[in-house]
């Protein structure tokens, strides 16, 4: 029972900071993980131990999912270069990087300072998406640290299986092993992602009950990791496939209602496990350093050596890259560079592969440093979160690269003219042919022409029953068409992946409407 009150007191905290995050315009993560921080600086509060296998089923499968359906397949066929550099080059080098120095400045012995190392080698997908969704990056750079983030799992997990095999046992590295193991996370996980995503599509689309399509949606996820672990291979690429999948074909599997309602659920799930996940970060760190044996007191420094690492080492990889992914019109590579390694943080993951590494090596002594791989973990984590977190906006806002609110606008104000000519055009080919009563097509130009004023007002029913059935079935006919007009655009580079999502969510909802009016 006290864990539940726990439990309940934690959402409620995380969930007042994060609301106030957004209303300050600060970004949740950091501010979560600091109040997390200070509520267990406060005398008396209970130590908090998080199981690692909690964060990594209960709460990453869904986050992972969320962030993978929001990516845009587009633009990351244009940077899947740089994402797999990034994604197996700078997380091997910064495993050996974070390696060698813990071993030059923290004592830790050689294994146990490679775990470290890959532990903090991978920028984190949940911390990653929750900073960057307010940002007004263009596509390219955004899905690129996005992208990463996601799919820099399987070479950080081998890693550090690998690394802890290695601690725990005290044996050499196999490295064709390695090489094998990495296929199979990678390649495995990869299989079963894309196998449960045509699962899921087949039943989706013969499923119409907005409640049945919300279940699916929300348990998608967790089949994925499950089965995928179950198998041995990568849960969270398992996840994140399966959301890139099911993301590229959601406005065929079904309505604009349900898809509005899956919207609706899966914002609350994802504010919720987002503002929990980084308020127990901030409380996790006061309860290992108490947790720590002595000698170890200079680990403020050392993590902020890590850190610092970790930052110039993405600076060195992250520069010679960013021609690729240099917005058109937009400012130096080097700017470039500059948003893109700050955007680079470290987060849940690695917290929750720190808190995975076993208590005792094989001959059953305790396992030495890993207290301090846990601090130190952690301290990282924290450091980038707030210093990272507080500081990616103004950087943005800086580098020049920002896509300004008026060209957003003048986006979709100019997409918007060109579905409303699409739709028009619809009418005036119904005209032609007599398809449609006169009364109906006149109703829906009037709509539409209403739209083309930028008045968001429907016109008033009228007419007889029939003609408002017909008007209906036409205005349908239109929004089908107007959302083939929005993905064509999208799909020949004329619109943003921003621009698609807001005005696909407006033809949504007035197909909802329509088939909720009167």
């Amino acid at each position: 029972m006290r864990a539940v009150g726990t439990i309940l007191v934690l959402v409620v905290l995380a969930t007042v900071v994060a609301t106030g995050a957004r209303r300050w315009r600060i970004p949740a993560p950091s501010m979560l993980v600091l109040a997390g921080l200070a509520v267990a600086l406060i005398p008396g509060t209970p130590a908090l131990h998080i199981p690692p296998q909690t964060i990594a089923l209960v709460v990453l499968p869904p986050l992972l999912y969320a962030s993978a359906e929001e990516m845009s397949m587009r633009d990351l066929r244009l940077v899947w270069r740089p994402v797999t550099v990034l994604a197996l080059g700078l997380v091997l080098a910064s495993a050996a990087a974070v390696g060698a120095l813990a071993i030059a400045v923290t004592g830790l012995p050689v294994p146990m300072a490679f775990v470290l190392g890959a532990v903090l080698a991978s920028t984190d997908p949940v911390a990653v998406t929750a900073l960057g969704r307010r940002l007004a990056l263009p596509g390219r750079v955004q899905v690129l640290v996005q992208a990463e983030s996601l799919f820099n799992d399987a070479t950080s997990l081998v890693l550090f299986k690998v690394a802890v095999g290695v601690a725990v046992a005290g044996t050499a590295v196999d490295w064709p092993h390695a090489g094998g193991e990495f296929l199979l996370l990678a390649g495995g996980g990869a299989a079963v992602g894309a196998a449960v995503a045509a699962g899921v599509a087949v039943v989706r689309r013969r499923t119409a009950d907005p409640v049945l399509e919300t279940v699916v949606s929300l348990v998608t996820p967790y089949s994925a990791y499950v089965l995928a672990e179950s198998v041995h291979t990568s849960g969270v690429t398992a996840v994140v496939v399966a959301g890139v999948v099911l993301g590229r074909s959601g406005h065929k599997l079904s309505d604009a209602r349900i898809r509005l309602q899956l919207q609706a659920v899966y914002g609350v799930v994802v504010f919720l496990l987002e503002s929990v996940v980084f308020a127990i970060v901030g409380l996790e760190l006061p309860t290992l350093v108490r947790e720590l044996p002595g000698g170890t007191s200079w680990w403020p420094l050392q993590a902020l050596a890590v850190a610092a690492l970790l930052i110039g080492l993405r600076v060195l990889w992250v520069l010679p890259l960013t021609a690729v992914v240099k917005p058109v019109g937009a400012a130096a590579s080097w700017r470039v560079a500059a948003v893109v390694t700050w955007a680079g943080t470290r987060g849940v993951m690695p917290l929750a592969a720190a808190l995975s590494i076993p208590l005792a090596a094989a001959d059953g002594s305790a396992l030495p440093g890993r207290p301090l791989v846990l601090v130190l973990t952690t301290a990282v984590v924290v450091a980038t979160l707030v210093a990272q977190g507080l500081s990616l906006a103004p950087l943005v806002n800086r580098s020049g690269i920002a896509l300004e609110p008026e060209h957003t606008a003048r986006e979709e104000a100019r997409t918007r003219r060109r579905l409303v000519g699409v739709g028009l055009e619809h009418l005036d080919q119904l005209a032609d042919l007599d398809a449609a009563p006169a009364a109906a097509l006149e109703q829906a130009r009037r709509t539409l022409d209403a739209r083309l004023r930028h008045e968001q007002q429907e016109a008033g029913d009228q007419g007889g029953g029939s003609v408002l059935v017909t008007y209906r079935q036409i205005r349908r006919e239109v929004i089908a068409l107007q959302g083939s007009e929005l993905r064509r655009l999208y799909e020949d580079h004329q619109i943003s992946d921003t621009t698609r999502r807001h005005l696909q969510y407006d033809l949504d909802r007035e197909e909802s409407a329509l088939a909720e009016g009167p």
